[in-house]
């Protein structure tokens, strides 16, 4: 790996820089040609997955880091369960939100140029929430930086969009999965660092300290290391085709069954534990950790099981399984048993992190499928998908996202209605299964009876092929 040098020097072929923009612009890019894969695209694709995990890292660090600022306000802040539920609600909403027009920042400003501008954002969140932490600020401010915290969910949706584009249809379940998966356990590492801090006796302040330097090396590096690609094109048509296509809001729906649970669980774990269990900051950071840090981690096997066996097989098992977690933690909820409560939620983080990597594999797998049921092949069928799935994750991750929304909503209403959290775990549990439902309905079953004039190209081939997706 090499930095750019400011002496001009003859580009490599198909690498080089284009006329009049600035940065590292790769001019070809033709993942699915084997020869061009294994000469020099999966070293380049490979070195921006790296750095573009790190980034991705960080983000999430910043995104999540209310969840364990919260543990840090106790009653001197004057904050109630459900002032703090509001809080992690709110920076949730700004991370969903923002994640659409990061999608498509990637291709106005190249996917290495994005990266840069978007690490170095995250300073104004981490600078802010530094000043203001501290006994006597009104919860208004509070929620103020809460908001801008919003901006490092945005980082996930810019770099699957950038990463997409990078690696070849048959590697992409592994790719995205490791992608989300390294910047997803942005969230246990600043929950293991707070816990580190907690136990020495250190303050908010302190990790927020760790932070800033962090941030600047992550934006350094992009610069470094990265590359943008030339045919990652500003498309506003793509967008308007993915809005308009059925499966993009199907998926969305899916993944909020995944994602959502994931970074709301995140979000909330903690405080279920403080609230319900009556377990200290200390006793509940040395437990909230390792939900998020298994999910992540299982994230890429999530992908990777997609890619072989099928996204749409993968996540309606993944959605059983969820769905008996969730049972299992309405009655220890209503029991309080602690033993069985931790170990079980923790199997749902798992599960969420599973089925994040096998729903986000569906959705290239989907517009390859319809771009061969359209009559195109080879490179103009992958050019067809990645303009639709790279349009479409925006709004996936976005809707997903909002799932997390959700979840502390409806753990906030849960606490003010009966004191406890087993109302939203009822609500959780209806809500897999319908993505179970909607799964096998949509993606697995076979229509039975159905007349030739029924079965239109572009139908049928799409249908027969979205149980491999």
């Amino acid at each position: 790996m090499t930095a750019p040098s400011s002496a001009p020097a003859p580009p490599s072929p198909g690498t080089g820089p284009s006329p009049g923009r600035g940065g590292r612009w790769i001019q070809e890019w033709d993942p699915e040609d084997e020869t061009f894969w294994k000469e020099k695209g999966e070293r380049i694709a490979r070195r921006n997955l790296l750095f573009s995990v790190l980034s991705e890292h960080i983000g999430f660090s910043v995104w999540t880091m209310w969840s364990v600022l919260v543990l840090f306000m106790g009653p001197e802040y004057g904050l109630t369960p459900a002032d703090k539920f509001l809080l992690t609600s709110v920076v949730t909403l700004v991370g969903a939100v923002v994640r659409v027009p990061y999608t498509f920042a990637v291709a106005i400003f190249g996917g290495r140029n994005w990266t840069v501008i978007s690490a170095a954002m995250l300073l104004i969140p981490t600078i802010a929430a530094f000043t203001v932490m501290e006994p006597g600020t009104s919860f208004s401010t509070f929620l103020l930086v809460g908001l801008l915290a919003g901006v490092g969910g945005g980082n996930f949706a810019s770099s699957m969009t950038n990463i997409n584009a990078f690696f070849p249809l048959r590697k992409k379940g592994w790719a995205l999965g490791l992608n989300a998966g390294g910047g997803n356990i942005g969230v246990p590492v600043i929950q293991l660092a707070a816990l580190a801090i907690i136990g020495a006796g250190g303050g908010p302040r302190v990790l927020l300290g760790i932070y800033i330097p962090l941030i600047l090396v992550a934006a350094v590096l992009a610069a470094l290391f990265m590359d943008n690609l030339e045919n990652v094109k500003n498309d506003t048509g793509a967008a308007k085709d993915a809005a308009r296509d059925g499966h993009t809001w199907i998926m969305a729906f899916l993944y909020i069954g995944t994602f959502g649970s994931f970074i709301g669980y995140s979000f909330a774990f903690g405080q279920v534990l403080t609230n319900q269990f009556g377990r200290t900051p200390l006793q509940a950071a040395y437990l909230t950790f390792i939900g998020p840090l298994l999910g992540s981690l299982i994230r890429p096997l999530g992908g990777w099981l997609a890619d072989r066996y099928g996204g749409a097989r993968i996540s309606l098992y993944n959605y059983v399984g969820m769905g008996v977690a969730t049972a299992v933690l309405v009655y220890a909820s209503m029991q309080k048993t602690l033993a069985l409560f931790v170990p079980v939620f923790v199997v749902l983080f798992v599960l969420s992190g599973l089925g994040n990597g096998s729903t986000f594999k569906m959705i290239p797998g989907i517009f390859h499928a319809k771009a061969l049921a359209r009559g195109l092949r080879g490179e103009d069928a992958a050019a067809y998908g990645r303009r639709l799935s790279g349009a479409s994750m925006g709004l996936i991750g976005a809707v997903g996202a909002l799932g997390g929304v959700g979840i502390n909503m409806a753990f906030r209403q849960s606490f003010l209605s009966y004191g406890s959290g087993t109302g939203a775990f009822v609500a959780f549990l209806v809500w897999y299964a319908a993505c179970f439902v909607v799964t096998w309905s949509v993606y697995l079953r076979r229509p039975a009876g159905r007349t030739p004039a029924s079965e239109a190209t572009t139908e049928k081939k799409p249908q027969l092929s979205y149980a491999e997706v």
